[in-house]
């Protein structure tokens, strides 16, 4: 027979606990959030702005006949529409969420 020997190897099999955080961890948390989301919003609205200024770049190429990949325009054009859609549907998301919380009673 074989000996048994220990399973000192074998890692435990609950996680380590998180460290729970002091009031000190949060300081000035709300800021560096409040900036990051802002962030978040003006990269979005400057991409999609980019985005649409090239796709009417393209748009004067077709007209002046200069392109000679129109299929690639014409998918170029399309991201643009849904981006620009995903943006009106966001703004309104985000639009309606604040109508609702101006509405909550204190």
């Amino acid at each position: 027979m074989m000996p048994i020997t220990g399973l000192e190897s074998v890692a435990p099999l609950t996680p380590p606990l998180p460290s729970i955080p002091t009031a000190g961890d949060f300081n000035g948390v709300g800021k560096a959030q409040a900036a990051g989301f802002s962030d978040l919003i003006t990269n979005g609205l400057s991409s999609v702005n980019k985005q649409l200024l090239s796709s009417q770049q393209d748009l004067q190429k077709v007209a002046l006949g200069e392109t000679q990949n129109l299929h690639h325009i014409m998918v170029k054009l399309e991201e643009s529409r849904l981006t620009f859609q995903l943006m009106m549907q966001l703004r309104n998301r985000l639009l309606e969420s604040y109508q609702d919380v101006m509405k909550m009673q204190i």
